[in-house]
């Protein structure tokens, strides 16, 4: 009897499964783009462009305003115990007017390469 139970509720779950699906594919549409048309993509600043959820409105954010390296500044090397860190100190440009930062070399330069 519990095999029967078992082979009913996979049947269930199996149709369940069929139906939703069938579901998504009626709104389901493949999109083609051409070079030219507007999209809206969400952007955050720590990871990038990221696709939009289910629950997420279409409306337009500004994300911004973005800091510019100017130039760098100062070189200082952190020593560890094993380890020694290269540091830049980075001069910003941004809306509140000049920063100054200390970042890892390594890392500013993958970002900014032509500084």
């Amino acid at each position: 009897e519990t095999t029967k139970k078992i082979v009913q509720i996979k049947e269930r779950m199996q149709a369940a499964r069929d139906r939703q699906k069938s579901y998504a594919d009626l709104k389901c549409k493949p999109i083609e783009f051409q070079v030219g048309d507007k999209v809206m993509l969400k952007v955050s600043p720590w990871k990038g462009v990221v696709r939009f959820g289910k629950r997420e409105k279409l409306n337009p954010r500004y994300v911004g305003p973005f800091k510019e390296p100017v130039e760098i500044v100062d070189r200082e090397v952190k020593r560890l115990k094993r380890s020694r860190i290269p540091l830049v100190k980075v001069r910003w440009n941004s809306k509140r007017g000049l920063e100054f930062t200390w970042e890892r070399e390594d890392q500013f330069r993958k970002k900014y390469p032509h500084l």
